[in-house]
């Protein structure tokens, strides 16, 4: 996973964003009085925020692991790779 280490500072700042969400549920869960509708708000924001973590991560793999990488792919297959990364962020969204 080359690119991982490539995008590390990238990724591990989505992972601490993602940290600072989950500690935010907890706070709130620790509360006295919990308001739902604020744990099911921070719930939603942390799973978009672990969705793009995902998706970033499949795109990367994506353009590193099955795309040529010496860059010989074809126009097709960088259009296929293209679309398929951003079928993937609506299914994600």
């Amino acid at each position: 996973m080359a690119h991982t280490i490539e995008e590390k500072k990238k990724l591990l700042n989505r992972v601490r964003r993602i940290m600072g969400q989950v500690a935010a549920i907890e706070r709130t869960l620790d509360q006295e009085t919990v308001d739902c509708s604020e744990i099911l708000h921070n719930i939603s924001a942390c799973r978009g925020a672990m969705d793009a973590l995902m998706a970033e991560v499949i795109e990367g793999h994506i353009r590193y692991h099955i795309l040529p990488r010496n860059g010989d792919e074809t126009d097709e297959q960088s259009r296929a790779a293209d679309d398929l990364v951003s079928a993937l962020r609506a299914y994600l969204k």
